[in-house]
């Protein structure tokens, strides 16, 4: 053999070695968001049966099967603000489900705040309800009993108690993949102790989302991380379907803007919005943003390729894909869960509370007023009327997270109304209050719903009972956006010294929603839970029909 034939091999088999060397490691992420304990399809998407959590499980163990490499994340609010199925028992049906699901990392959202912070560790830890009441079911669920808290990990990068700096979660976990290190920093939104309770979170501070990222960065590159994900409870919105980006705008875009180019993947959510994204970092490079939504109707496929000599991404790619459940062989054991906790929610559950003529619907017309926030406003001022005295009440939106829907029923009759269905609407079970605030306050209070003193691009516009009625004008400037003249109680202009006995929930009457004014509110008297004024309300008005007289105007 002559020696430029030796040669020859020598640099081919050489370069066979050194492409074998650089070959990529491929990783796939299955994310998802704002699950909130729908382990049960929420319903249709178009034509077809989306969700729950058994179909979820199928979909993420076929991703499985074509990569060993694959990691499961949630970009928060995985629990609270849950249906009965999961709510009635503390959301332990939902930490257990994602344990069977192989969930990994869970990054805090605003909701898992709900029941406060040590309610939340012990969704990490473990054992019973302080209550006792329908909790630590395992034994006739074929669980583990006590209840086994979470196998997988919380973060809260930006969670942090007061003084101490100490986060309430570890910031991050290090996965590695043949031996190549992958960061994920998991937070919520800075704005989160802003829209739980007070008290839950009393000693909790809720630090900037770009900042806590960019902080962490040194601390892993000593450890040898070249790539990171930031899971993100804040999102945005977008104008196109499902797996696009089109028009994308809210805080996930002045957040990514500030994040430092070593970050290379950013899942969010709080918005329940579908996109899949790529924007710009503080280096003007664009990196992938996506969300799945919510309720486990879509999940995010992700296949991101790690270079193995230094270990940095070399690229990834994103999908947004249905959860469809005709289209895949659902979990049986997560199925057998489920159908365990529906059997003993299902007394409750099913019981009929009364009957409505027509769809009471969240959808808001254009001065802000829905025909639920009508019905749910008027049940809160007839359940404590009498026994408070009280003129008006007023609801948040947000504290509305159901439709009640009329249903045309062969047997059952038409249009009847569960207990079910007033918990999905009331999940968080807030008590009411009413509270004394004179006619000037509840000027303020109208103001501050559009962020006086300064403007909110979606104000939060409150729900208000009958008899009470306002103007407002979004051309005018901060804190004279509503007409004084216009604010009326059974047609009478409240006057600014006289005071009114206001009813709220007790989120709202703890300041909730930037609603400062109210914790300004004088003899204070409580009252029943809201499900339950909904429910007394249904059951004393047979046949409801919605509303059709308008209670805010907006001026055009």
């Amino acid at each position: 053999m002559s020696k430029r034939l030796v040669a020859a091999l020598i640099l081919f088999f050489a370069s066979i070695s050194a492409t074998a060397g650089t070959q990529s490691i491929e990783v796939r992420i299955a994310a998802f968001n704002d699950f909130h304990g729908h382990l049960k399809s929420p319903g249709k998407l178009g034509l077809h049966p989306v969700g729950g959590v058994d179909a979820l499980a199928g979909y993420i163990a076929g991703l499985r099967k074509h990569n060993a490499n694959t990691i499961v994340v949630s970009a928060g609010d995985l629990i609270g603000a849950s249906p009965l199925i999961s709510g009635l028992f503390h959301d332990e049906p939902t930490i257990e489900a994602m344990n069977r699901l192989g969930l990994d990392i869970n990054a805090v959202g605003n909701h898992e705040f709900d029941e406060g912070a040590s309610e939340l560790l012990r969704m990490q830890q473990g054992g019973c309800h302080p209550s006792g009441v329908n909790t630590c079911k395992g034994k006739e669920v074929g669980t583990s009993d006590p209840f086994e808290g979470a196998k997988f990990a919380f973060l809260a990068a930006n969670v942090v108690h007061r003084p101490s700096g100490a986060t309430l979660f570890p910031p991050y976990v290090i996965k590695r993949f043949e031996g190549v290190p992958i960061a994920f920093i998991g937070l919520t939104l800075r704005g989160t102790g802003r829209i739980v309770r007070a008290k839950g979170v009393a000693g909790l501070s809720f630090l900037g989302e770009a900042k806590s990222v960019n902080e962490l960065i040194p601390e892993l590159r000593r450890q040898g991380v070249e790539a990171i994900v930031v899971l993100l409870h804040e999102g945005g919105r977008q104008s196109g379907t499902f797996d696009e980006c089109e028009g994308v705008s809210g805080p996930i875009v002045a957040i990514v803007k500030r994040l430092a180019p070593e970050v290379d993947l950013v899942i969010s959510g709080h918005t329940h919005q579908s996109y899949n994204c790529r924007l710009p970092n503080r280096a003007g490079d664009l990196i992938p943003v996506t969300s799945a939504g919510s309720y486990g109707r879509f999940l995010t496929d992700i296949e991101m390729r790690l270079d193995p000599h230094t270990h940095d991404v070399s690229r990834i790619e994103a999908r947004n894909i249905e959860v469809r459940r005709n289209d895949i062989a659902p979990d049986a054991e997560l199925a057998r869960l489920v159908d365990a906790y529906a059997g003993l929610a299902a007394p409750l559950a099913e019981q009929v509370i009364g009957r409505i003529t027509a769809d009471f619907t969240r959808d808001t017309d254009d001065a802000g007023e829905s025909a639920l926030g009508r019905l749910v406003a008027d049940a809160q001022l007839h359940a404590t009327r009498e026994s408070n005295d009280a003129d008006v009440a007023f609801m948040n939106m947000g504290g509305l997270r159901a439709d009640l829907t009329f249903k045309q029923r062969k047997h059952e009759g038409n249009g009847r109304v569960t207990y079910e269905e007033i918990y999905a609407v009331h999940p968080f079970g807030n008590a009411l209050v009413t509270l004394m605030l004179t006619g000037k306050q509840i000027k303020k209070l109208l103001e501050q719903q559009f962020g006086c003193p300064r403007d909110r691009a979606r104000p939060r516009l409150l729900q208000v009972s009958e008899g009470f009625e306002y103007a407002w004008d979004p051309s005018a400037k901060s804190c004279a956006k509503v007409d004084a003249n216009s604010i009326r109680l059974n047609g009478v202009v409240l006057q600014p010294d006289k005071r009114y006995r206001v009813t709220v929930n007790d989120y709202l009457a703890e300041g909730g929603d930037g609603l400062r004014v109210l914790k300004e509110g004088v003899e204070q008297q409580g009252g029943v839970l809201d499900r339950d004024a909904l429910a007394s309300y249904l059951q004393a008005h047979p046949s409801l029909s919605p509303s059709a007289r308008p209670r805010i105007r907006r001026a055009r």
